[in-house]
């Protein structure tokens, strides 16, 4: 029999339950972290050795994030230099890296930063926000990434891998959540073995909130705020030899539920507090207000392994049966709360989208310092997109307009890597984009359309990068990267005042350096960069002002500069920290650019003499200066399991909401804490925890509708819960 130390058992312990991306490599004298693995330059590699600033989540942090049933925007403010936002609720999330976004709530709006699940590009806004479910990681990449994604990724990738099929053996997990509000939360997985050369893997997730929020105009409680949202994923795998295998997935989402609530005259004149008797759980609106979605999908990722090369197909369908949201935009009634000049209900709805793509690539596996990978992309997108205004008093639709797009787009791409010595490694990469889009409206009932009724806009373009990676010895190398991105043109419906705008294509040149480093023998890990971006003829949104439109315009130029700066490890063997953190400096530069002002908020920008005003100097909408976060895990080695306390923590400086600078419609800074308290046994495979998020119940303004009164939205409330996971 061995007799193991003291310092022995509690490695042994503390390692049964650490998660994969930070779990311990067991030693004989102390932890070590595990190495993280990314694919960032589409190959499977250490996340020290890629030239992006990049940052990966996986297991027990997606866990305690999502534990409470949250959606997509659960990471906003999580990673460095990254936001999200939604003013429609739990669809339709912006996301915005380096500061780097767009404002865009219009069906077919285009965004600078991309979302890929599992290879396939999700390109409308309303696909972005599938749920996060049974997923081996996400991978957030800053800065352009044109070169092997392709589709609209000059701010950068936000990057979602599921868990895979297996053939060695039947086994899965559950987890179910239960919190304030009734708020539930019931995921599962299992993998099967079908045979020696077939595995299928299914996967679930179930969320729900009771309404909460009473409705003080209709004398109804517990009216509003409550969703419910299932989604499911399955998958297949065909591995018939070790050179040859497919994986088939399909993939569905159902949600129903509030959409956004608007909040009229929540905010404090003169000021960007919330107002005096302001209460979350109550509101007073004449309007309806609901939202439901229904999405598929399936994919099909082929490889074949032929010797000297590998080549992949990855092909992607992805397909909106229905989404339509309603809400009181105005935010109240006739009678307030405050002074409302009018009143305001609108939808959106989406009757039907389509997209495919399709890419083949291939890859050397030269054994020599030469390698490279190459491929072509095709993309193809057709949809409808409705807006409509609604009479508050009698809810009759008073207005219809719908608009079509097809969107078609192609590319070549190829990168080349070379090992000029065992220390220092140059890549390179180019790729070649034609885009083009034809859009009508098709539709209009009640609304005079100004100038013409369709429009077609194309264009081509090719993008690169360069970069060079060092390593000063086997535990540090230092990186540098140039690189160019380029976002195709983009159009917004008609207005009864505003006619269908375009956009003009917007092309990135961003500068990066970095440092990676495993510390102390591995039992730290720690990265910095620092980097410089130029945006010409970026596209900007204008929304509302003094009246309820979006239109599209380009600014001149864009600057960005910052520095994103991540570290992790053991204080003690039992004792595991983190801390991360960016500064993200943005400025529109452009003298010529005016904008229409708000209806009611205190402009501090100047105001020409034709009563719009100046946004040159302004940061870029949502770009928050600095993102902090920490992180902490002290674990207690039990005769039967082992006990655990983790907390985390947020911070996000204040944001701008929309391009011209007002007191009012200014987000403060905003800093939210979690704690998870919890015991597993079994060697982790079974886990009971209590946890809260939000813990301070800290109350926050996180954006507004500026054309008629000082509205708002606010962030989620505070949230207590418990969950229990089990594995087999």
């Amino acid at each position: 029999m061995i007799k193991l130390s003291k310092m022995h058992k509690r490695l042994l312990a503390l390692g049964a339950v650490m998660p994969i991306g930070t779990a311990l490599a067991q030693t004989a004298t102390e932890p070590q972290l595990e190495t993280v693995t990314v694919t960032a330059q589409r190959r499977a590699e250490n996340i020290k050795d890629v030239p992006v600033s990049v940052t990966m989540l996986n297991n027990e942090k997606l866990d305690v994030l999502l534990s409470g049933g949250q959606d997509i925007r659960f990471l906003a403010g999580k990673v460095p230099s990254l936001n999200v936002e939604s003013s429609n609720g739990r669809t339709f999330p912006r996301f915005y890296i380096r500061g780097y976004g767009n404002t865009d709530f219009s069906t077919f709006a285009s965004q600078p930063v991309s979302l890929i699940y599992d290879d396939v590009v999700q390109e409308n806004g309303i696909l972005k926000g599938f749920p996060v479910f049974d997923v081996a990681g996400v991978e957030v990449l800053r800065g352009p990434q044109g070169t092997l994604f392709g589709r609209n990724t000059p701010a950068g990738v936000v990057k979602f891998e599921s868990a895979k099929p297996s053939l060695e053996k039947m086994e899965g997990y559950y987890s179910l959540s239960w919190a304030s509000h009734n708020t539930t939360n019931l995921e599962a997985a299992v993998n099967v073995p079908l045979s020696s050369e077939w595995a299928m893997r299914v996967a679930t997730l179930r969320q729900h909130r009771d309404d909460f929020v009473d409705n003080t105009f209709t004398k109804q409680t517990d009216a509003l705020e409550g969703y419910n949202e299932h989604a499911e994923r399955v998958q297949f795998l065909y591995k018939p030899s070790t050179t040859f295998n497919a994986l088939f997935n399909v993939h569905a989402r159902s949600t129903d539920g509030s959409a956004r609530l608007f909040r009229a005259n929540a905010i404090k004149k003169g000021t960007n507090d919330l107002a005096d008797g302001y209460d979350f759980t109550k509101i007073n609106t004449n309007g309806l207000n609901f939202q439901n979605l229904r999405t598929n999908g399936a994919g099909a990722r082929l490889s074949w392994d032929l010797g000297a090369v590998k080549l992949f197909s990855i092909t992607g369908y992805e397909a909106i049966d229905n989404y339509y949201t309603r809400g009181d935009i105005d935010g109240g009634t006739p009678t307030g709360p405050g002074f409302i000049p009018f009143q305001v209900q609108t939808a959106g709805s989406v009757p039907e989208l389509k997209q495919y793509s399709q890419e083949f690539r291939v890859e050397s596996k030269n054994a020599g310092p030469l390698n490279w990978q190459a491929g072509v992309y095709y993309f193809k997108e057709s949809g409808d997109g409705a807006s409509d205004n609604f009479d508050s008093t009698t809810q009759l639709q008073t207005s219809h307009l719908m608009s079509h797009q097809n969107n078609t787009a192609y590319a070549a791409f190829g990168s080349v890597t070379y090992d000029v010595s065992s220390e220092f490694t140059v890549r390179g990469g180019v790729r070649y984009t034609h885009d083009e889009k034809d859009f009508r409206t098709v539709e209009s009932w009640n609304v005079t359309q100004i100038g013409p009724k369709s429009v077609d806009v194309s264009k081509n373009k090719a993008n690169w990068d360069l970069s060079g990676t060092y390593k000063i010895n086997k535990d540090v190398s230092a990186y540098g990267r140039v690189a160019t991105g380029f976002r195709a043109p983009s159009i917004a419906a008609a207005s009864a005042s505003v006619p269908i705008t375009v956009a003009d294509a917007e092309t990135i040149t961003s500068f990066e350096a970095g440092v990676k480093a495993d510390l102390f023998n591995r039992r730290a890990r720690a990265s910095l960069s620092v980097f410089n971006y130029d945006v010409k003829n970026q596209q900007l949104t204008v929304v509302g002002g003094n009246s309820n439109v979006t239109k599209l315009i380009n600014a001149a130029k864009t600057a960005g500069r910052g520095v994103e700066g991540e570290i992790e490890g053991f204080l003690t063997p039992d004792f595991k920290v983190s801390l991360s953190g960016s500064y993200n400096f943005t400025e529109i530069k452009d003298p010529s650019l005016y904008v229409a002002k708000c209806a009611q908020c205190t402009i501090t920008d100047p105001i020409g003499a034709n009563g719009l005003v100046s946004i040159n100097g302004n940061p870029l909408p949502q770009a928050a200066k600095y993102i902090v976060n920490a992180s902490a895990r002290y674990n207690w080695p039990l005769a039967e399991g082992n006990l655990f306390v983790l907390t985390d923590w947020s911070y996000r400086s204040k944001i701008n909401f929309f391009l011209y600078e007002s007191k009012e419609f200014t987000g403060k800074n905003l800093v939210e804490g979690g704690l998870r308290v919890g015991y597993n046994w079994d060697g982790g495979k079974y886990e009971v925890a209590g946890y809260a998020r939000n813990i301070t119940n800290t109350e926050r303004l996180i954006g507004g509708i500026d054309f008629n009164n000082l509205t708002g939205f606010v962030n989620e409330p505070r949230q207590f819960g418990v969950q229990f996971r089990g594995g087999f």
